[in-house]
């Protein structure tokens, strides 16, 4: 219990260092007459500092969950996204160092603590594996899956910035549009992260017995007033609310109704954060970005796919496929993560195959990229959580 404890810590104190690294980058984009360099810049040279610090800390709680936990910690939601944010972090310290830029850190860093404030919204407790995880390959498979992901982020962190410099958000387009659709969606994780923390407050409870996909009977705890019901819901706690929705049992009608309030929350937060500044939320970051080198931007964003999408295809493809051979005898199953990770691949193999034969390069690769992000998070997410499969344990 001690190494879960420092483990904890550990987390905390990389999450605040990323809090205070964000600020740092924050003064050398400001204080700089144009794109400032890593040497140049003593924000940047301090804000780097203070992020392989608090990364450091990062892989002191990785390491230190590993040992008291005896499995390498990505068997669950919690440990899966605390490490997407670790690797994230990871990914923008050599891309700094490659190309010394503070604009990056700016805006990958509020990302890996998105990340991070997500994970420690599910349960945190050390658990022991579960057989279907008793095996190698999910050290080899999850993690070089993380890695490739969190690389991928990164070009869609340098696609951001490219267009917030380059969208004009005084008037109505699609441009400003969709880049609007980007800032609700990372509002809907702090939605998340403020619905489940207020429930969490109140010490809401509510509890269920079900019939499971495997027609087994099976119980569950709602942590949310259950808007949804599992497949042949009975209420076992007196006085709470009843589910308004019956769900099939193919979906998970807890992380549903947590999907649901999570979105109204980040909505209810959009909203009033649009009527306090009166203005579209991108607008707050575009300043933030205007100093930024596109050309750079335009280069980091494709330097990434093509580093982050080989490492991506060695671990949700290939090395996922040879686990599903070994635990269920098959490559291929069809499975919702499996599918979506194969809509992940395909998506940016078209990244390349645009970039390099047609020429997409600037506004129109920086747009691949976000959406990239998107469909990533997608299946973090909305697949992960609501829809019942193989991979429903993660």
């Amino acid at each position: 219990m001690e190494l879960a404890s420092l483990s904890a810590n550990l987390l905390l104190v990389s999450f605040i260092a990323y809090l205070v690294a964000t600020l740092f980058f924050g003064g050398a984009v400001k204080k700089a007459s144009s794109e400032t360099t890593y040497k140049k810049s003593r924000w940047g040279l301090i804000g780097i500092i203070i992020t392989v610090i608090g990364f450091l800390t990062n892989v002191g709680y990785f390491i230190t969950r590993w040992m008291a936990s005896g499995h390498i910690p990505l068997s669950n939601m919690f440990e899966f996204t605390a490490a997407f944010g670790m690797m994230l972090v990871g990914a923008f310290i050599l891309l700094f160092y490659l190309y010394r830029t503070p604009s990056l850190g700016l805006f990958a860093l509020p990302i890996a603590i998105i990340m991070i404030s997500y994970a420690s919204m599910f349960p945190k407790e050390i658990t022991p594996l579960i057989p279907a995880l008793k095996s190698h390959w999910l050290a080899i498979h999850v993690i070089t899956t993380v890695i490739g992901e969190a690389i991928l982020v990164i070009s869609a962190v340098a696609g951001l910035v490219y267009l917030l410099k380059h969208v004009d958000l005084t008037k109505p387009s699609k441009q400003r549009f969709w880049l609007e659709a980007v800032m609700v969606a990372l509002i809907l994780v702090v939605g998340f992260v403020v619905s489940s923390t207020t429930f969490k407050l109140t010490g809401y409870e509510a509890h269920f017995t079900y019939v499971d996909k495997n027609e087994k009977p099976a119980k569950i705890e709602y942590n949310y007033p259950p808007l949804f019901g599992m497949n042949g819901y009975e209420a076992q706690t007196e006085g709470v609310m009843e589910p308004v929705f019956e769900m099939p049992a193919i979906v998970n009608a807890k992380t549903l109704t947590t999907f649901v309030w999570s979105v109204a929350t980040g909505i209810v937060l959009y909203i009033l954060l649009r009527l306090i500044i009166r203005r579209p939320v991108a607008t707050l970051l575009q300043p933030f970005a205007k100093k930024a080198n596109s050309q750079l931007m335009d280069e980091i964003g494709y330097r990434s796919v093509l580093i982050g999408f080989p490492v991506f295809t060695l671990g949700a493809l290939i090395f996922a496929m040879i686990w599903a051979h070994e635990a269920w005898s098959r490559f291929w199953g069809w499975d919702p993560k499996e599918v979506w990770a194969l809509i992940t691949w395909l998506f940016y193999a078209a990244f390349l195959h645009l970039r390099l034969s047609k020429g997409w390069e600037g506004e129109k690769s920086a747009w691949l990229a976000v959406i990239g992000f998107i469909i990533i998070m997608f299946n973090l997410i909305a697949v992960n959580l609501i829809i019942a499969g193989l991979h429903s344990y993660a």
